[in-house]
């Protein structure tokens, strides 16, 4: 079957195309208007009509005869959709395009822009072919599947939530949905709220407060979530998950394990009790590069913007990841040049970032002797202007 979910959005920021060197100004300017964002979702059977077809599914697809695509070698048949009249032919007609081309590969996400006759000036689609399951009675897969479709541009960005939630359908899929109203459509009307809001739904949590999840992250602290339900806890661990660097830095065994040691440190485990309003953190620590990027996360919860909230976390994290670099350029120089230890200095003064730099430093040199050694002199810098003196 196929499910197809649709959004629209009117701006988004692409990091791609935009200089992440932001000063104060342009980090809290962004999205400068109240942004409405409508979604929407369609399932189709998919029926490659070179197989033998179950009784179920030709009675399906006999009934449905006025919303069924048919080609040489399949069929798609509408199951269920919260489109507009108008605008399902058209999207019924992309995905058989896509189908016909071979465009769309079981079990992976695709995403397009799509022209559809809604109201919203940019539409994007979201599509994944769901395969049968089969059980090991059932002959080899014979082509019959589902797919499921969403939005463009920063929907990339939500590829893998989507994904993981297009993969719940699998095991409520049947051709004859007779779960129709009690499992598949309640759950795909909440492919919104569960794939794409938890960003927004952790800044307006937390408000202000969110710097200091976004240096936890930045730091590997573990962050324990008390007096909540279950889906606040994961919209916290999904938000971490978001913002963290792991896998996108140059890690090797000693630096995971250095990592896991300081987060295991129950000491420094940042904790959010949300039994008070708004909640109260403990061990909460944050630094000035992370209280920069705090309006700019409001500006876009207040403007129920969640892509553009996403994309300010991908600009947060790859602001972080140049500054990571430039630290480690540093250092290698600094081995041979004493200006070049004092530039590490000025650039850790500056960028706000110092303590979360050094503490990935340490742990991704911890096995070379001299860079360590530049290490401990930067530290020691930094403790002092912490302090007020000057180097």
């Amino acid at each position: 079957m196929f499910t197809s979910q649709t959004s629209s959005f009117q701006e988004s920021i692409d990091v791609d195309e935009r200089d992440v060197d932001f000063d104060n100004e342009e980090i809290a300017g962004f999205s400068q208007k109240i942004q409405q964002i409508n979604s929407y979702y369609a399932i189709y059977y998919y029926q490659n009509t070179r197989s033998e077809a179950s009784g179920e599914s030709v009675a399906w697809s006999q009934r449905r005869s006025d919303s069924t695509t048919s080609q040489d070698d399949f069929s798609l048949t509408l199951l269920d959709d919260s489109l507009p009249s108008e605008a399902e032919p058209e999207l019924r007609s992309y995905i058989s395009r896509r189908l016909s081309k071979g465009a769309l590969m079981g079990g992976m996400g695709n995403i397009a822009t799509v022209e559809l006759s809604i109201p919203e000036q940019a539409v994007g689609c979201y599509c994944c072919l769901l395969e049968q399951e089969k059980s090991p009675e059932q002959p080899e897969a014979d082509g019959n599947g589902w797919v499921d479709n969403s939005f463009y541009l920063t929907i990339q960005t939500f590829r893998i939530e989507l994904d993981k939630y297009v993969q719940g359908l699998q095991g409520c899929l049947t051709p004859e949905m007779h779960n129709l109203e009690t499992d598949v459509r309640p759950y795909l009307n909440q492919w919104y709220e569960e794939s794409v809001m938890h960003i927004h739904r952790v800044v307006q949590l937390l408000q202000t407060n969110v710097g200091y999840l976004l240096h936890a992250a930045l730091s590997h602290k573990l962050v324990e979530v008390t007096e909540t339900d279950e889906k606040t806890k994961a919209d916290v661990a999904r938000f971490i998950k978001a913002a963290s660097l792991q896998g996108l830095v140059q890690e090797d065994t000693t630096t995971a394990s250095l990592c896991k040691a300081m987060s295991e440190d129950s000491h420094t485990n940042l904790i959010i009790n949300c039994s008070t309003s708004p909640p109260t953190l403990t061990n909460e620590v944050s630094n000035r590069f992370c209280a920069d990027w705090i309006q700019a996360f409001l500006n876009a919860a207040e403007r129920f913007n969640p892509f553009l909230l996403r994309q300010i976390l991908e600009n947060f994290k790859l602001k972080a990841i140049q500054d990571m670099n430039n630290l480690k350029r540093f250092i290698r120089q600094a081995e041979m040049s004493h200006y070049a230890l004092f530039r590490s200095c000025l650039f850790l003064q500056s960028c706000g970032n110092g303590d979360v730099l050094l503490q990935n430093a340490r742990a991704e040199h911890s096995s070379f002797p001299e860079a360590c050694g530049i290490i401990n002199v930067l530290e020691e810098f930094l403790s002092e202007q912490a302090q007020g003196t000057l180097y």
